[in-house]
């Protein structure tokens, strides 16, 4: 066999199934309404639980407890709401986070300095769990095309707006319980890791 034919073969088929993906993300980004002016838009459910990373945000960004709040990068809030080890061999981070910049804010420097995470746009894939006391640094997870597990901020964030995020990461041993979360120029957000 003709080793080009079976490379371009490949391509076709990997090109096929990223427009494949596309489309669907597509299509449900679409369903929304509440496009008249001065009526909100309906919330969308709970985070659902399923395999991989695919999450929906949850009805109300402010709803849940803040575990730890940083402020940092010219009016930028940081919170996280939740820090949870899944039975996976996991550990599922959420939070908020609030653009007072004055201007859109696009995670730029949020995204990781590797060459790899760059496809990942404004996101949260630069972010990492420090271990202090084990003195282990837990970088996210990322599925087999390199994306990572955790929000893209499509479009970026308004000024004055909130909005949700999560990210994934290895989980630590079961005897480290408290661990520092941080992303771009952000201050550590010290956490405390329940049990999903």
């Amino acid at each position: 066999m003709d080793l080009r034919r079976i490379m371009k073969g490949g391509r076709a088929l990997s090109a096929v199934a990223i427009t494949s993906g596309l489309l669907f993300m597509a299509a449900g980004c679409g369903l929304g309404g509440g496009d008249k002016q001065g009526e909100k838009t309906p919330a969308s459910p709970a985070p659902a639980r399923s395999s991989g990373s695919a999450r929906q945000e949850s009805q109300d960004p402010q709803a849940a407890p803040v575990l730890a709040e940083v402020k940092g990068e010219n009016g930028l809030t940081l919170s996280v709401t939740s820090a949870k080890r899944d039975g996976g061999g996991f550990v599922t981070v959420e939070g908020t986070v609030t653009n007072d910049t004055g201007t859109l804010w696009v995670a730029a420097d949020w995204r990781g300095d590797e060459q790899e995470l760059a496809r990942n746009g404004g996101s949260v894939a630069g972010a990492s769990l420090i271990d202090q006391k084990g003195k282990k640094k837990y970088l996210i997870l990322r599925d087999t095309s390199g994306r990572c597990l955790c929000t893209q901020f499509t479009g970026g964030v308004r000024n004055g707006a909130t909005t949700q995020w999560f990210a994934q990461f290895p989980a630590p041993p079961q005897s480290t319980t408290h661990l520092d979360f941080e992303v771009g120029a952000m201050p550590p957000a010290s956490i405390d890791l329940s049990e999903g």
